[in-house]
């Protein structure tokens, strides 16, 4: 009889592929394989933190693993922005040749004549392009200043070979020795939040800007924005930390006095310790943890420039090993969303046609504008009485006449808008209540992020909240979180919380042991053809060959989103040949974000990698009437690489699951 034709084909018609089917029982073995730590030695770890809005790095010899250095003070910095890193800007020339980077960039492109400038390719805040890009592929474009395309790939990959070269150098002057890339073990720290495209993508760039290569993947670590901040914030003796909690008074200071002094006086005692780059991470779990008791579960709440970051750990004593208790959440709320609002009360006050051509035409003076605005931002307080100036730069009131035919100050008294005033001295003179506004949407996000966490059981019992990310510096983000969960938990934040992610990257390359499980991001399976049940399965499914009636595009799952996986666990399956003389046996292998996946047609499946087994020529042997082909799954820190093993004559292929090229 004929299988029906449905009306879509099902991918297993059509590639031709005769297919395979599981084994029964199909068995899963979760054995971590001993072989995941046999450890190159590296003579220092190098942590990049690649930020939305700033980058930095780190490093510490492994020789001396309690000291970690941050990396010298860059040329250039602004005014009211003290910072150890360094804005993630890039200049291409006009051929499209990497120029520099950081304020350097910022600062020529700045220097440039305006008809200039418009040739070169000036590139800021590019990396959220890969947490909002739904089909992210090796192409993906990125828009510079002047509206042309370039390669995402080829920027982010400029952007790291310059780490590179900065630590390398760095290095070698420090010990007076010449320092090669292969004496580094590097760590780049990128969002939990992200999907898996995302994070292979940063993988492939560093690749390319050679801190790593394919053969040798282990000298590079992907690390998980929220998972170093939680290794470092393990550390942290009480002296090194602001608590904001109502629950107790920490130092001799009520919660209330904290926020305000508590931050003066940490701000006072990081000033000091800032001349020297070096700190010193005690050996020790620090007195917040001997607190906690096994099982005790803690938030790390991640907020940077572009995205925040929720993740819930528990620990595992003796060791104190971490366990991601629940999956990464969050969302692009990071403190962009305050520029983004500050972009549209000047569409308000001046027209958007304005604002559009504004950026086109006299991009360096708009970049001198959010600076401005940067600066006023992080003076945004609580309690703040006094109104905060932003100076508008000169071609902006200049091109506006041109634009408008009347001046700005016309435009802020028709505009209505009432906490902005035009000063005598040229500036925008915003009321803190005009501020907060900004703040407000970015803020409740978060809020709200943070209460849906706390409703879901695992959460209940949480006894400390971290707060880290540059963005946890605003005084009106620390209020927010304190008002809605200080009866609750505890609420801590690191005193440097801007270099929290990336000290604690530093401690995840010297031990990458310290994280033992985590929460699988995705659904994983492979497509099989089951025997067809009638009643079932549904009738479109049903494939007829050599007389077997199979049920066809089966999805049989590996793991499932949010289960548990321990880093280094192998899970594996086994298959075979639906149709016994098969010499070529080809496995698909599919990821999805929903838990429960029929078929591999079911919508939001992805084939994300391909297992291709030739046996031709093993015929010599006498083939087993059953052959049993073993499929195995093994999870590393953002990599999984599958294997299939063909039993009987012991030949086996290799793949590492891609989600960029398919």
């Amino acid at each position: 009889e004929m299988a029906p034709t449905s009306a879509y084909s099902s991918p297993a018609r059509s590639l031709g592929d005769t297919g395979i089917t599981p084994l029964s029982p199909s068995h899963t073995v979760n054995d971590a394989d001993p072989n995941v730590s046999e450890q190159q030695t590296f003579l220092v770890v190098v942590a990049v933190d690649f930020g939305t809005t700033s980058s930095g790095y780190a490093y510490s010899f492994t020789k001396e693993p309690e000291c970690i250095h941050v990396m010298r003070r860059w040329e250039g910095g602004d005014p009211g922005v003290s910072n150890q890193k360094t804005p993630t800007t890039i200049l291409l020339t006009p051929e499209r040749k990497f120029h520099s980077f950081g304020y350097a960039a910022r600062d020529f492109y700045h220097d440039l004549d305006p008809n200039e400038a418009k040739q070169w390719l000036y590139l800021e805040k590019f990396k959220m392009k890969l947490h909002t890009t739904g089909d992210l592929t090796m192409d993906t474009d990125l828009t510079a200043a002047n509206g042309k395309k370039i390669k995402a790939l080829e920027i982010f990959a400029y952007a790291l070979r310059y780490f590179k070269e900065q630590a390398l150098k760095e290095l070698s002057d420090q010990t007076g020795s010449e320092f090669e890339n292969s004496d580094v073990r590097w760590v780049i720290t990128v969002p939990a939040i992200w999907k898996q495209p995302a994070k292979q993508f940063m993988r492939q760039a560093a690749y390319q800007a050679g801190l790593a290569s394919p053969e040798n993947s282990e000298q590079l670590i992907i690390a998980l924005e929220p998972e170093a901040a939680s290794i470092y914030c393990r550390k942290l003796r009480l002296h090194q930390m602001i608590e904001l909690s109502s629950k107790a008074a920490v130092n001799g200071y009520s919660a209330s006095d904290t926020v305000g002094a508590g931050f003066a006086q940490a701000k006072e005692h990081t000033r000091r310790n800032r001349q020297s780059r070096t700190f010193l991470v005690e050996n020790v779990i620090g007195e917040i943890w001997s607190e906690l008791e096994e099982g005790d579960k803690y938030v790390v709440v991640d907020s940077g420039g572009g995205t925040v970051d929720l993740t819930v750990h528990q620990i595992r004593l003796p060791e104190g090993h971490l366990k991601e208790l629940y999956k990464a959440t969050g969302g692009p709320y990071g403190s962009l969303g305050v520029d983004y609002e500050f972009e549209k009360l000047l569409c308000k006050i001046f027209g958007e046609d304005f604002i559009e051509q504004f950026k086109i035409k006299r991009p360096a003076a708009w970049v001198d504008l959010m600076i401005a605005f940067e600066s006023r931002k992080r003076a945004a307080a609580p309690d703040r009485t006094n109104p905060l100036n932003i100076t508008l730069p000169f071609s902006f009131i200049d091109y506006y006449k041109k634009f408008r035919g009347h001046s700005v100050e016309h435009a802020l008294r028709k505009s209505n808008v009432d906490f902005v005033k035009w000063s005598s001295q040229g500036m925008l003179r915003m009321s803190p209540d005009a501020m907060n506004a900004l703040f407000k949407p970015t803020i409740d996000s978060i809020i709200e992020h943070l209460r849906d966490l706390f409703q879901k059981p695992e959460v209940s019992t949480v006894k400390f909240l971290f707060l880290v990310g540059g963005f946890a510096e605003a005084p009106l983000l620390q209020q927010a979180v304190q008002a809605a969960f200080g009866d609750q938990c505890r609420i801590i934040i690191p005193q440097d919380v801007g270099l929290t992610i990336l000290k604690g990257a530093v401690l995840f390359g010297l031990d990458p042991t310290v994280i033992k499980v985590r929460r699988s991001p995705l659904t994983y399976g492979v497509g099989v053809l089951n025997r067809y049940v009638e009643g079932k399965h549904p009738p479109e499914k049903l494939l007829v060959k050599d007389g077997t009636r199979w049920c066809t595009d089966v999805f049989d799952k590996f793991i499932s989103a949010d289960q548990s996986v321990a880093l280094g666990e192998l899970v594996k399956r086994s298959y075979t040949p639906a149709k016994p003389s098969q010499l070529v046996i080809v496995i698909n292998i599919y990821s999805s974000e929903l838990d429960n996946v029929s078929f591999i047609t079911d919508p939001g499946v992805k084939k994300c990698g391909t297992l291709r087994l030739d046996l031709t020529g093993t015929s010599g042997t006498a083939v087993p009437t059953r052959r049993e082909i073993q499929t195995l799954m093994q999870f590393g820190d953002t990599e999984i690489k599958a294997t299939a093993v063909d039993v009987a004559t012991s030949k086996s292929v290799k793949v590492g699951i891609d989600f960029l090229n398919y």
